[in-house]
């Protein structure tokens, strides 16, 4: 019998979950990781902790189940929305804690945009309404803030991604940056209309389009595979992404 797993990665904690064909839980391993909160409406996260927790609730759930990577048909995952990490393509070295979805330190930022010539603009080819709460202004901040990151950015040294994007990368040994639609949608800059990063929305961030993700269906493909020096010890095919209120 072939199995299969789930990344859960949500705001507090991460869990593992391993399934039987028929959808039942096999086994599930779940850690809590700490939350920082560096000045009153900031929250951060670190995501060398969020992927060390990840490896190990991988670890822990196939020992629970009695099972090997090599048993798992395929794995997915789902993830907490709109908190972003920068991460150096080549290393994977984070330049910065990740923010959090529920950080205001764009808040300046958002208002102004709320009242400039910019702001419907954004809000119709989003389909969001503008808050700092979404991915964009978060992006800004960073770019603005984290030395070297612009220039590393722009030239493609640097990239960006919500945590799916982060765990697929890491799990693939470092070989895929990419996002599902129902993450990408959570940034303020895809056009809702052609699911695709709009140019224009990207210029009023003034965030470059080479560092972020590409932008792949929630199922039905797979991105890419785990690698045999990961936690699953085997090359498993990663198929599935979607964002935790979605799924």
């Amino acid at each position: 019998m072939k199995y299969l797993g789930a990344v859960d990665q949500g705001t507090t904690s991460t869990r593992f979950i391993i399934f039987d064909q028929g959808g039942a839980i096999v086994a599930s391993h779940q850690l809590e990781h700490t939350q920082i909160f560096p000045q009153p409406g900031w929250v951060e996260h670190d995501p060398m902790e969020i992927w060390a927790n990840t490896q190990k609730c991988i670890t822990e759930a196939l020992k629970k189940a009695r099972l090997r990577g090599k048993d798992l048909s395929g794995i997915g995952i789902t993830n907490q929305r709109e908190t972003i990490v920068a991460w150096e393509k080549e290393s994977g070295r984070v330049y910065h804690n990740a923010i959090v979805w529920q950080d205001l330190r764009t808040s300046d930022h958002i208002e102004a945009l709320k009242d400039s010539p910019n702001g419907p603009v954004i809000e119709q080819k989003s389909g969001l309404v503008l808050s700092p709460y979404f991915g964009g202004s978060k992006i800004a901040w960073l770019l603005e803030h984290v030395e070297g990151l612009r220039s590393d950015a722009e030239s493609g040294k640097a990239v960006f991604g919500t945590i799916d994007s982060w765990l697929a990368y890491q799990l693939s040994g470092k070989r895929i940056h990419v996002t599902d639609a129902s993450n990408a949608s959570r940034y303020l800059l895809m056009n809702i209309e052609t699911l695709t990063w709009d140019d224009e929305l990207l210029e009023i961030f003034s965030v470059p389009k080479c560092s972020l993700p590409t932008i792949v269906p929630s199922s039905g493909m797979v991105y890419g595979h785990t690698v045999k020096e990961g936690p699953l010890g085997a090359e498993v095919p990663i198929a599935g992404m979607l964002g935790d209120q979605q799924a």
